[in-house]
């Protein structure tokens, strides 16, 4: 098992500590707490990627599939100059 880049062992020192701090009454209370916010930051999550997703469909059907970044700056140069011929 592996939530957050934290095994099970280092979970379990976590849960030991957070019951020494908080003690057996509030530690269930502070457990549901924790989770309502990550439901929460996960929600708001998938609800912006879902925005984001969508403005880039419409932004793309708009323009007719073209992309609408600008080209890099000297990507496609205007006029090819001949190379300069060595001094004689």
């Amino acid at each position: 098992m592996n939530f957050f880049g934290i095994g099970l062992p280092e979970l379990a020192v976590i849960a030991a500590i957070g019951l020494l701090v908080f003690g057996p009454k509030r530690l269930p209370e502070l457990g549901r707490t924790l989770g309502r916010t990550l439901k929460g930051f996960q929600s708001a999550s998938s609800e912006f990627e879902k925005e984001f997703r969508s403005a880039i469909a419409s932004d793309e059907t708009s323009s007719g599939s073209k992309s609408t970044l600008p080209a890099a700056a000297g990507s496609e140069p205007a006029e090819v100059e001949p190379p300069a011929s060595p001094p004689a």
